[in-house]
C-alpha cells in the first residue's frame, strides 16, 4: 500500500495513519521524523540538512525528496508506505512522482480529509482548555490565532496539491469531520476501491 495522507493541521492524520500502519504493517512516513533522523545518525543528507536549519534556511525539496529516495530502501517500505504531511507543494507531487516513476512504483491513492476549518479552531480551542483543566501543558503555538496562521499557511500552500491530484483522478476525499471509527472505515473503503480500480 503506498499512500498519501492530505489535511489541514488538526484533520486527524496522524490518528488515521497510526491505524493504518496498524492494519497494513505499512510504515508512516513523516518528513520532520525523517530530517531529524538523518541529521541524528549525521548521514550526508542529514549534514547538510543541519547545516541549512541551523543556518535558519528552508530545508529544499530536492533534499526532502532525496530523504524520501533513502528511506524507501529500507526494508520495511517493501509492503509500502504512508506519507503523512508530504507533498506540501504542487512541485514536491511532481518530484514524488519522479522519484516513483524511476522505481517503477505507484501511488495506490492519494485521500485528503476533508474538514470544517471553524469547526477545527473549535476542536483545538477544546482541546486546549481540557488540557489546561487536567494540569497539563500546552505548546506556545496551540492558540487560536497561530493555528489560524497554520490553517492559511496550509490553505495557500497545500490545498493546490489537492487540487493536482483530483485533476490526476487519483484524489479521494473522507469527511474528516465524522467520528473517527467511521473516518477509519471510509478510508478503508476507499483503499478498496483503489485496489479494484488499479486491477481493473
Amino acid at each position: 500500500m503506498r499512500l498519501v495522507l492530505l489535511g489541514p493541521p488538526g484533520a486527524g492524520k496522524g490518528t488515521q495513519a497510526a491505524r493504518l500502519v496498524r492494519k497494513h504493517g505499512a510504515p508512516q512516513l513523516s518528513t520532520g521524523d525523517m530530517l531529524r533522523a538523518a541529521v541524528a545518525a549525521k548521514t550526508p543528507l542529514g549534514l547538510k540538512a543541519k547545516a541549512l536549519m541551523d543556518a535558519g534556511s528552508l530545508v529544499p525539496d530536492d533534499l526532502v525528496i532525496g530523504l524520501i529516495d533513502e528511506r524507501l530502501n529500507s526494508p520495511d517500505c517493501a509492503r509500502g508506505f504512508i506519507l503523512d504531511g508530504f507533498p506540501r507543494t504542487v512541485a514536491q507531487a511532481e518530484a514524488l512522482q519522479e522519484l516513483l516513476d524511476r522505481r517503477g512504483l505507484s501511488l495506490d491513492a492519494v485521500l485528503e480529509l476533508a474538514v470544517d476549518e471553524g469547526a477545527l479552531v473549535d476542536r483545538m480551542r477544546k482541546r486546549v482548555d481540557e488540557t489546561l483543566a487536567a494540569g497539563g501543558a500546552v505548546r506556545a503555538d496551540d492558540n487560536p490565532e497561530s493555528f489560524k496562521t497554520r490553517l492559511e499557511a496550509y490553505r495557500a500552500q497545500t490545498a493546490p496539491v489537492s487540487a493536482h491530484y483530483a485533476g490526476r483522478r487519483q484524489l479521494t476525499k473522507i469527511d474528516g469531520m465524522a467520528p473517527i471509527d467511521e473516518v477509519t472505515a471510509a478510508i478503508d473503503r476507499a483503499l478498496v476501491d483503489a485496489t479494484v480500480s488499479r486491477d481493473e
